[in-house]
């Protein structure tokens, strides 16, 4: 996709434009400040004169729902600033944050939004879809962060004042939007089409590991009725069984020679220094008192604070964990990488939070209610065949969906880059590309 950039037609000639971060412009284009363009916008909502509430959220701007604004908004929207369609949003704070996704948007509707955001309107001779996308670029390729001041590299009118911007005709302003808009709506539609096909490939899977350890791999085996409500239809020669006859609570101190581990839905059971490099950031480690700490061996589970959620996390490790968490040890029934897929069937988890209704987002599950949940007994061959079957369909599912992941970070990239090179002069916009 990106060759497409390339053999799309270039001016005639070009110019240094004297700015390092913008190179080369079309000889005909030239640069004036951002004064001549932009005004700001500091109308109030004095009066309530609207009601509707804006807010900008990953490079949109959009209604907030009424059911969000209880509780995060003050009891007057008065300080409010008012937007008109055609206004550009800017959220001009902590530039040095790479949390915030997008800090420029173009409001679409009538409404107000918080005073903490910079309301620019466009000036006559200026079409805000062009400034829109020539803002976005300089967002996402990262230079707006020059303009930045103080400690957080906040920016403020001053420097959209100073900013340079193309003196080019309006005419050719639209029509640069035009084509970018046609565009864009393209590649978003090819990328929302991917996302939903990742979300189709993870049901296909959760449909493939439920039936496999609840049913086996044998479709022509005699089934019968459980008895139990999550399970279901089982092969004949299964059983079901208490969970507290397959797993009993580990209740042993760590040993002075024990790694510290880390339970996570996101990695499963990790060292701790593991999992800080994975997330970039610490997390609390215990230097002296190691009778808080609980000693886990190698295939255990263990029963992390968020288990109701699905975190009964299995462990391929020697060592120790929080005394939040409760080690599981396997009797000699249990395989556990089949457990492993077990516990995280979907099934599994919902029987799971219906064990107590004092299980609530937050709150750890304890042993007693792991025990209300009945489990199978499957004979120990066949738990083997069907974790092996799992992890290698799950390997094709990892590697089908990293895939896609790659085809939508390529299509982004090519997004921004189409926006930079349309906005800047790098490719020409004729009027036969807006047509096509």
């Amino acid at each position: 996709m990106m060759d497409n950039l390339v053999l799309m037609p270039k001016h005639e000639a070009y110019k240094s434009s004297g700015v390092e971060w913008l190179g080369d412009i079309p000889s005909s284009w030239n640069l004036k400040p951002g004064v001549v363009a932009f005004t700001e916008n500091k109308r109030s909502n004095k009066g309530m004169k609207e009601n509707i509430v804006l807010s900008l959220s990953y490079g949109n701007i959009v209604i907030k729902p009424e059911e969000k604004l209880v509780g995060l908004v003050p009891e007057s929207f008065e300080t409010y600033q008012l937007v008109e369609p055609g206004d550009i949003i800017i959220r001009c704070t902590d530039l040095q944050n790479d949390k915030v996704s997008l800090r420029t948007g173009l409001a679409k509707d009538k409404g107000i939004i918080t005073s903490a955001y910079l309301n620019l309107s466009v000036k006559n001779g200026f079409n805000s879809r062009f400034l829109h996308y020539y803002l976005y670029s300089l967002d996402t390729t990262k230079v707006l962060y020059k303009f930045g001041s103080g400690l957080r590299q906040n920016l403020s009118f001053l420097d959209f004042k100073r900013l340079p911007v193309f003196d080019i005709p309006e005419t050719t302003q639209i029509k640069i939007a035009d084509f970018l808009d046609k565009k864009i709506a393209q590649i978003d539609e090819a990328v929302t089409i991917k996302e939903q096909e990742i979300n189709l490939l993870k049901e296909r899977k959760q449909i493939i590991i439920q039936k496999s350890v609840t049913q086996g791999l044998d479709p022509n085996v005699p089934m019968k009725d459980s008895g139990v409500d999550w399970i279901g239809t089982i092969p004949e020669h299964w059983e079901t069984e208490r969970s507290r006859w397959l797993f009993r609570e580990r209740k042993e101190k760590a040993r002075k020679s024990d790694e510290q581990l880390t339970a996570s839905q996101k990695y499963g059971v990790i060292s701790q220094q593991k999992f800080m490099e994975l997330e970039g950031r610490r997390v609390t480690q215990v230097e002296l008192n190691f009778d808080i700490l609980k000693h886990v061996e190698e295939n255990d589970f263990v029963i992390s604070m968020r288990s109701f959620q699905g975190g009964i996390e299995y462990c391929a490790y020697t060592g120790c964990v929080s005394s939040a968490y409760v080690p599981l040890i396997p009797c000699e029934l249990v395989h556990s990488p089949y457990y492993k897929h077990l516990l995280k069937s979907q099934r599994y988890i919902e029987a799971l939070q219906c064990t107590s209704n004092l299980v609530r987002d937050g709150q750890a599950l304890r042993y007693e209610n792991f025990c209300m949940v009945d489990l199978l007994i499957v004979p120990f061959e066949e738990q083997v065949a069907i974790a092996n079957f799992i992890d290698n369909q799950e390997k094709l599912f990892l590697r089908n969906i990293t895939i896609m992941k790659d085809q939508i970070e390529k299509l982004k990239e090519y997004k921004t880059t189409l926006i930079n090179s349309a906005v800047t002069g790098k490719i020409k916009i004729t009027q036969e590309m807006v047509g096509q």
